[in-house]
Parts: C-alpha cells; sequence; structure tokens
C-alpha cells in the first residue's frame, strides 16, 4: 500500500484495514496486488486514492469526519444515509450521469468508487481550449434535462430538506466580509458597515424569492469529469439543495477558475433557455437573474478563499481572491439601476484599495 508520508489525520491510517475487505468485496476475483494512492484533493476534509486490485481501478473516498456538509447549510444536515450516497442514487435514477457505486464502509469513513480517471473539464480545457464551446454546451443542457427531471423529489430526500433562503444566502455574504474583509484586516466604519448590512439583506431576500429548482451548489470545471466519449460526469455533488435555477449556471459560467467574456456567457444562456423551453420573456429575465446571484456567489467564494487559507492551511486558492471578487464587480455593474448595490462596491472599491 503506498500512502503518502505527510498524513497526519488521527487515527487515519488504522481507518485502511476496512478498505482491503471494502475493495475485494467489490472486485471478488482480483485477489492479486492491493495498492492505494494518494490522488490530489481540493479544499475539502476528503481524501481520494486510486485502488488498484489485480486488473481492476476503482477511487476510495475517505470521509474522517463522516458526512458533515462541506458548506453551510440551512435544514436538515442528519441523514440516516451519507448525503453523497443518497445525492447519487438520486441523480442515477433521473438519468444523470454519476459515478459507479461499487460499494461502502462509511462506518469506518470509506466509499468506494468508479475511477473516472484525471480529466476534469479544467483540465481538458487547459489542453485543449479549441474544445470549450462544445464542453460547455454540454454542461449547460446536462444541467437544464437535470433539473427538468429533478423537478420533483422523493418524500423525505435529504436535497429537499435544505434550501437556499434569506438566512444562509445572507450568512454567505457575512462570510465574505468577515474573511475577504476583516480577516484581511479591512474593518468597516459603522457607516460603511450599515450599508453592506442592508444590501446583504435585501441581496438575499430578492434571490431567495426566486423559484427553487434543484441546485448541486458547485457546478463548475473542477467537479465535472469529461469521459473519454466527451460525455461529462457529476462529481462532489454531497451538498446538493433548492435554490434559484441559474445558480449552478453562475457557478459554471462565472467560475473562478474559468475566464469568458459576456458573448459567451450569454450563448450559453440561451443553450439553457432552449434545453429548458423558456419563453422568450424568461430568457430575458435570466441575465440580471444570472448578475444578481453572481454578486453573492463571487463575494462568497473570495470570503471562502481566505478561510480555506486562514482555517485549513491551504493558500492555494488565495490567487483567485482578487479576481473572483473583480467578477462580483462586473456583474454589479451590469446592475447599475441599483443604486444601493452600486454604493457597496464603489466603498468595496475604496476599502480594498487601501
Amino acid at each position: 500500500m503506498n500512502l503518502s508520508p505527510s498524513r497526519t489525520q488521527p487515527n487515519f491510517v488504522p481507518e485502511f484495514a476496512a478498505l482491503r475487505p471494502l475493495v475485494h468485496a467489490a472486485f471478488p476475483g482480483a485477489r492479486g496486488a492491493f495498492d492505494c494512492t494518494p490522488m490530489p484533493g481540493g479544499a475539502s476534509t476528503r481524501s481520494y486514492f486510486r485502488v488498484r486490485a489485480g486488473d481492476r481501478t476503482a477511487v476510495a473516498m475517505f470521509v474522517p469526519d463522516g458526512p458533515k456538509p462541506e458548506e453551510v447549510v440551512k435544514g436538515e444536515t442528519s441523514s440516516r444515509r451519507w448525503p453523497f450516497l443518497e445525492v447519487r442514487d438520486l441523480l442515477a435514477a433521473r438519468g444523470v450521469d454519476v459515478p459507479a457505486f461499487y460499494g461502502e464502509a462509511t462506518d469506518a469513513g470509506w466509499v468506494l468508487l468508479e475511477d473516472l480517471g484525471d480529466d476534469t473539464l479544467a483540465s481538458v480545457l487547459q489542453a485543449r481550449p479549441d474544445r470549450r464551446q462544445e464542453l460547455y454546451v454540454r454542461a449547460v443542457t446536462d444541467l437544464g434535462r437535470a433539473q427538468i427531471a429533478l423537478s420533483e423529489l422523493p418524500s423525505g430526500s435529504v436535497v429537499g430538506s435544505r434550501a437556499f433562503d434569506e438566512d444562509l444566502l445572507a450568512w454567505e455574504l457575512h462570510h465574505f466580509r468577515e474573511w475577504g474583509l476583516e480577516a484581511r484586516g479591512i474593518v468597516l466604519s459603522p457607516a460603511d458597515r450599515q450599508l453592506f448590512d442592508r444590501f446583504a439583506a435585501r441581496l438575499a431576500w430578492r434571490i431567495a424569492a426566486l423559484p427553487r429548482v434543484f441546485v448541486h451548489r458547485d457546478y463548475q470545471s473542477r467537479n465535472l469529469m469529461v469521459r473519454e466519449t466527451g460525455s461529462l460526469c457529476w462529481i462532489d455533488f454531497q451538498d446538493a439543495l433548492l435554490g434559484p435555477r441559474i445558480y449552478d449556471l453562475v457557478a459554471l459560467l462565472n467560475d473562478s477558475y474559468q475566464r469568458f467574456d459576456r458573448s459567451f456567457v450569454e450563448a450559453r444562456l440561451d443553450d439553457y433557455a432552449r434545453s429548458v423551453s423558456l419563453a422568450q420573456s424568461e430568457r430575458d429575465a435570466l441575465g440580471r437573474e444570472f448578475d444578481r446571484v453572481t454578486v453573492q456567489r463571487k463575494l462568497k467564494d473570495a470570503g471562502r478563499f481566505v478561510f480555506i487559507d486562514r482555517v485549513k492551511g491551504n493558500d492555494s486558492f488565495l490567487k483567485f481572491v482578487e479576481p473572483t471578487i473583480a467578477k462580483a464587480a462586473a456583474s454589479a455593474a451590469r446592475l447599475s439601476d441599483d443604486e444601493e448595490m452600486s454604493a457597496v462596491f464603489e466603498m468595496l472599491g475604496r476599502v480594498l484599495s487601501r
């Protein structure tokens, strides 16, 4: 077994005792050499390992603290089954491409899944930028079809038990204030704080009032795997909840790790509108919904990147803080008739340039 020498989580190595029997149960005919190699991780506490048993491979996901949400949620957070597994089964049943499930030992923190390789949408775009339009048309079309397929949820679904309501949306905006500003030594004056509080409450109210659909919550280029056929497989969907139809489109088309001009974004919104058969009046509303949700989502992301550095000791996301705030500012500028939002971004420009 090939383990990373830097692994320091308490009781981590003993948990591997549960992995070998799990793999052997999944692949009973593959009892040859057994190897387990760490895979690169992201910002979560989850760890991934590529497992080889004979001529079979799989990905073992280890969750040291059990099925805690990766993001803050409002609503039910406990479940008889891990939310990752419940959402995976729901998506698979409704025709969404998700990793095949091989087995679980969740009492020891393990889930065994299909090995999808290493080709995320982000990595494919880096090597083949000429495939950008093809893959993003597929991504927005897949999303639209999934929203239709998931318009009705099973009774008791963990997805239906949690939602982007006013409290959660406002909390995320204050997460930006706490980490994107105050943790970096930028403390708002009383007048600026009052302005920000009013803005956060009003923006949260307006977004929460939008009709709700299934939301992946982090539908972006690092969470879509590109299969050899060109189809896209969804991963990291354990925090799925109900929210605005535009939310996942914002995550995808204002992805902090990619850059798109507005014409590309509008063309993909057209693709989405066709996939869900929107009337022209509804399509016309999408652009403003997109910008409004972009402001909320990108400010939250900027704060989250600092939080990940300060709390989790991972500074790899810090380079995205300023570009992510710039994405929020660009969307705010397109909402120039919103005087309060304009005032907030004028204030943010002033305090961030000190």
